[in-house]
């Protein structure tokens, strides 16, 4: 079998093996379970099964030589597991002979491994998963998120956010969901969480540190692609190509958020020579475009918002009227803690401290507890109204609740400086 030669007849270093196995797990992980769960619909067992191919790979790959090509590889052994698994439990299934069927079908593993991802999203989409659950089932299921890692930003406990993913995988499997894109009169119905799950795997890439660990880093790569494909699926959706500029805009100042040795460096003090032009010019193209189709919505305004913060290093200034009408119109748009919290940023940095506190008082105290942005926030409008104390309290919960130590390290010097 093409999957099963070897790059080389010597057996690579376990260290090599291992860079290889988690690259893999990076790189191709939600295309390998999309691949999986289409044919049978079972997203568990096809996440499990997976699971057991990358530890066969390290168990076998050491003896055998890195296959020459790890993805089919992987798939071949994770659909292995998985016939077993039917057979084993044959006499409690119906259809046997037809899943087996579709299971034994030959992979082609020369030829490139299509991609089901987008199809695979519009699953977690369906009306029939609840809807609280449908963005973070699309971030494990297609990103490889982990609970905990979910439920972070999700604001609720790794617990409960692993219980609701059990049960939407347990009713797509139940209810016999399709796996494939649906037909183009019923995508706007499912197109809001398919966005908002993309735009949610981008933003764990914020706090990723230049030099470190690459997983976030790459998840903002993957969600741009993501963003790609539904734009050539759905070209005249308006807010298909308002999160694509939205997350280009952002993504063309990564090298310019940390400095040299890796330090934090807040928009206002980044040098734009940094920025990547090309994909600001894309971003402003696409902007352009969404704009002609006259159905405004939140990913269009987030994008607008960019383009103002772009366009500060070219005219010398901030429009800080327009800004604050942007943000505005988002809440009217999408009232969200993030947007209530950047509203008060704005109104803050306007010199009215007073009125962003009133609107940071106006927020559940419940709901933001945990949220680093509301404190960095709040401790700024406490320092804007000279309210040193509680600016001081603000801060301390705001360093508390950093976990990138870059960022937090920063928020230090702003305390003491």
């Amino acid at each position: 079998m093409a999957d099963a030669r070897v790059s080389s007849a010597t057996p690579p270093g376990k260290d090599k093996i291992v860079e290889t196995v988690v690259g893999g797990a990076r790189a191709s992980y939600g295309r390998l379970v999309a691949l999986l769960a289409a044919r049978d619909g079972d997203l568990a067992a096809s996440e499990d099964a997976l699971s057991e191919a990358f530890a066969a790979a390290l168990e076998t790959w050491p003896k055998r030589g890195i296959p020459t090509n790890p993805d089919a590889w992987l798939l071949t052994t994770a659909r292995n597991r998985l016939i077993n698994a039917h057979r084993h439990e044959a006499v409690k299934l119906r259809g046997m002979d037809e899943i087996l069927r579709r299971m034994d079908a030959p992979s082609a593993a020369q030829e490139p491994i299509p991609d089901q991802r987008l199809a695979l999203m519009f699953v977690c989409a369906h009306p029939a998963i609840q809807e609280d659950v449908r963005t973070p089932l699309m971030l494990q299921t297609i990103l490889g998120l982990d609970a905990a890692q979910i439920a972070s930003a999700f604001l609720v406990s790794p617990t409960t956010m692993g219980q609701r993913l059990v049960r939407a995988k347990a009713k797509i499997k139940a209810a016999g969901i399709g796996f494939k894109i649906p037909d183009l009169d019923a995508l706007p119905a499912r197109l809001e969480d398919v966005l908002s799950a993309i735009y949610a795997a981008f933003g764990t890439s914020f706090d990723a540190v230049a030099g470190s660990d690459d997983r976030n880093i790459s998840l903002a790569e993957e969600a741009i692609f993501l963003a790609r494909l539904l734009v050539s699926l759905m070209p005249q959706e308006p807010e298909a190509l308002g999160l694509l500029a939205l997350m280009l805009y952002v993504d063309a100042r990564k090298a310019a958020r940390w400095g040299p040795d890796g330090d934090f460096v807040p928009l206002k003090d980044q040098d734009a020579t940094l920025w990547e032009r090309a994909k600001i010019i894309e971003a402003e193209d696409l902007l352009v475009r969404a704009s002609k189709l006259n159905r405004l919505g939140r990913f269009q305004i987030e994008a607008a918002i960019q383009s103002i913060h772009i366009q500060a290093p070219i005219t010398g200034t901030t429009n800080w009227a327009a800004l604050r009408s942007f943000h505005e119109l988002l809440l009217t748009h999408r009232p969200s803690i993030g947007a209530f919290v950047s509203y008060a940023a704005v109104l803050q940095a306007m010199g009215q401290g007073r009125s962003a506190l009133d609107v940071l008082f106006s927020l559940d105290a419940g709901d933001v507890s945990t949220y680093q942005p509301y404190w960095v926030t709040l401790a700024a409008a406490h320092r804007a109204c000279e309210e040193g104390d509680a600016a001081a309290a603000a801060m301390e919960r705001a360093i508390g609740l950093t976990e990138n130590p870059k960022v937090r390290a920063f928020l230090l010097s702003q305390r003491e400086g």
